[in-house]
């Protein structure tokens, strides 16, 4: 039986405990959630290296998956643009049974190999792209045919499940395994097991981002201004990185169209 599938002692009478010892019982399981990420750092950091080498030579990056971890795939892609200026096709998420699943769930649409196969197709895969493929269990058939016809396109192929020995660890070039084991609720892994691909995820964007110039120390120079809260934060990292005041920041970055490299640059370079 799949770890993720089995029952945790632990949790076995947790209908007939109070509130807070739910909430208790919760909490420290969630620990094992961040454990784990560690436990799988080394081919989490194999994965980032592989895909900003592809990326540096105009590669794409694409998250797959159905069900929770296509919407986590989804989520961690539409961050990317905001937080790093970046354009949307640079990192994209792929949800088994399109954009509708993003809200209502459709359970059926994992088991549909040939849509995985299509979905791929359909974005036009090169060797210079990668692909991680979610699956907790690591059986979709949906993410199994996206990993394969992926492959044969020549694009790089990560796993990320909360398993060993799955059918997309076979198929990939990279496997990152996250052991969040049994779930506080039998086999509900958008608990443990979607928190760590979370976690994930946020390290396979983020750090490859950073590598590919996207942040200035461990400040977003690519920050787009596109409401009042981001514009202050435009606004602190330019006071930050120049050292000067607010009113100086903001004239410099009037006079840039409020990009913070140009602003930044227009002074260290005289």
């Amino acid at each position: 039986m799949l770890k993720t599938e089995m029952r945790n002692e632990r949790t076995k009478h947790i209908d007939t405990m109070s509130t807070l010892d739910m909430v208790s019982v919760m909490a420290k399981e969630n620990y094992r959630a961040v454990e784990a990420v560690e436990e799988a750092r080394e081919s989490i950091a194999k994965a980032i290296d592989g895909i900003s080498e592809r990326m540096a030579k105009g590669g794409r990056l694409f998250f797959i998956g159905a069900g929770t971890s296509g919407r986590l795939g989804v989520l961690d892609a539409a961050e990317c643009p905001p937080t790093f200026g970046v354009d949307r096709s640079l990192v994209q998420g792929i949800i088994a049974g399109g954009r509708d699943c993003m809200f209502t769930a459709a359970e059926n649409a994992e088991d549909k190999y040939e849509n995985g196969v299509n979905d791929i197709k359909a974005v036009n895969m090169t060797e210079n792209d990668s692909l991680v493929g979610i699956s907790v269990a690591g059986g979709a058939a949906y993410v199994v045919a996206a990993l394969t016809e992926a492959k044969a396109a020549g694009a790089l192929t990560v796993s990320l499940s909360s398993n060993s020995d799955t059918a997309i660890e076979k198929v990939a070039d990279i496997a990152i395994v996250t052991d969040t084991g049994a779930e506080v609720i039998t086999g509900s892994t958008r608990l443990k097991a979607g928190s760590a691909h979370k976690m994930v995820l946020n390290m396979l964007t983020t750090c490859t981002m950073i590598k590919s110039g996207k942040v200035y120390e461990n400040l977003m120079i690519n920050l787009r201004p596109t409401n009042v809260k981001l514009e202050a934060r435009v606004v602190r990292i330019v006071c930050a990185i120049l050292e000067c005041d607010e009113e100086t920041a903001r004239k410099l970055l009037d006079a840039h169209e409020w990009n913070i490299r140009a602003a930044v640059e227009s002074v260290k370079n005289g």
